[in-house]
């Protein structure tokens, strides 16, 4: 009986003490940075890891919320930047107490942009000031592809030179400790400076007998300035881009070109050459079709001194038909019946009207014009300007216009244009070839007035 009271007796001491130990409070917590954003607004999310706890006092400064009394919180938006510190005060029924405070730092957005500007011109070499309008970024790295300097690592870096030309890439990286960003902008650096350029004559001056009307296209690269110099032309300079000049004085000339754009100067020059004037324009080896190889759009019939074209009866227009001075007819590849008209007299020949015809007056037999009126070949050959036909006489007469055959050759031909130009036309062939057949002439006209 005495074992049993004992044991009793001792147990319930024992569950006494069990009762009067107070459990102790262990505050614990961890946060995390939601998707690693550390800029504003930066979302914080709190895990609870606290034991023996039955009440919870948070504290979040600068936070939204700014305090809770949950457990677990959830998560907590900062919307200014700066460093803010998260106090967990955590308690139980049996008057146990724990703190923990953890310092949170919340970083500024960062905006970042910056501007090249190129402090002159784009010609090599070219200077560029760069302006930083960054915000909210702790360092910066500059990387100048091509430039000198090559990198930077300041705020606001001085001007970059580049000369190279090419395109040239500006890399501007930022930071805020936390997160890094990355803007790039180009600078192109125009070719380096060349000077050239071409010359053509005017249509009329083809043979580079004065005068001579010459333009210039400049192909100058990177210039801004031209300076032309001319020698033996009617102005000895000019400042413009493709300047046009007329050469007078027969011999060869220089042309010089300047060019320049504010940083360096280019030269080049060139020589032409140009002839004395024989006022006489020749024309060799042209073919005149018959009467069905005209109007069948093979060879032509008609030619234009002026424009120094054959032409077809599909070309005969309003533009044209005013421009052509020899018409010729060919009855057939047999060449028995042969004769040059007046344009404007084509119709009495079978063939269409032509458009603004002119009058052309024509020798087709010197033999028997009984004109007076004597060109031989050899007077022909020999021409090297219009001396000869200055002196010669156009006299039309019935016998002088009649037809010719093939039996004569080469034969000559006079005629006098509508603008009073006097020439000859020397037939040195006639080719057999069935509808297309046609004669080879040589013609030689005095130029037309200026």
């Amino acid at each position: 009986m005495k074992k049993i009271i004992f044991f009793i007796l001792v147990s319930f001491t024992i569950y006494a003490c069990v009762e009067e130990v107070a459990l102790p409070v262990v505050v614990d917590f961890s946060t995390e940075i939601v998707n690693q954003d550390y800029t504003v607004p930066v979302k914080v999310k709190i895990v609870n890891d606290t034991e023996g706890a039955d009440t919870y006092s948070w504290t979040f400064e600068g936070g939204e919320p700014n305090s809770s009394s949950n457990r677990n919180p959830g998560i907590i938006t900062y919307n200014q930047e700066g460093s803010y510190t998260i106090t967990l005060e955590a308690s139980n029924r049996d008057g146990s107490i724990d703190t923990k405070t953890q310092e949170i730092t919340v970083k500024p957005t960062v905006l970042i942009d910056f501007n090249a500007e190129i402090v002159e011109n784009n010609f090599s070499p070219v200077e560029v000031k760069l302006n930083n309008k960054t915000q909210g970024a702790t360092s910066f790295q500059w990387f100048f592809q091509g430039g000198n300097p090559e990198t930077s690592t300041e705020q606001h870096p001085q001007n970059v030179t580049f000369a190279t030309p090419g395109k040239h890439t500006i890399r501007l990286k930022v930071s805020n400790g936390e997160e890094n960003y990355t803007q790039e902008k180009i600078i192109e650096v125009a070719p380096y400076l060349t000077a050239d350029f071409e010359y053509s004559v005017a249509f009329e001056d083809d043979d580079y007998q004065v005068p001579v009307n010459v333009s210039f296209t400049n192909k100058s690269v990177s210039a801004t300035d031209y300076s032309w110099t001319f020698n033996g032309a009617t102005i000895t300079s000019s400042l413009e881009e493709n300047p046009e000049i007329e050469i007078q004085t027969p011999g060869t000339h220089t042309i010089q070109l300047r060019a320049s754009n504010g940083k360096e100067e280019k030269i080049v020059s060139k020589t032409i050459t140009v002839y004395e004037n024989t006022n006489l324009r020749s024309f060799e080896n042209i073919k005149l079709g018959i009467n069905t190889a005209h109007k069948q759009n093979f060879i032509g019939a008609f030619f234009s001194t002026k424009t120094r074209k054959v032409y077809t009866d599909n070309e005969v227009d309003d533009e044209t038909g005013g421009k052509i001075d020899i018409v010729f007819f060919g009855l057939n590849e047999s060449f028995s019946y042969n004769k040059f008209v007046s344009p404007h007299q084509a119709t009495s020949l079978a063939f269409s009207t032509i458009p603004n015809a002119q009058t052309t007056q024509l020798i087709n037999k010197q033999e028997s014009c009984s004109c007076g009126t004597l060109l031989s070949v050899t007077d022909f050959n020999s021409m090297t300007n219009d001396e000869v036909l200055v002196e010669l006489t156009i006299d039309e007469t019935d016998e002088g216009l009649k037809e010719f055959d093939n039996t004569i050759v080469p034969r000559i031909i006079p005629f006098k244009t509508s603008d009073s130009r006097k020439g000859a036309i020397k037939i040195r062939q006639f080719v057999k070839d069935g509808v297309n057949s046609y004669i080879i002439v040589d013609i030689k006209v005095q130029k037309e007035t200026k």
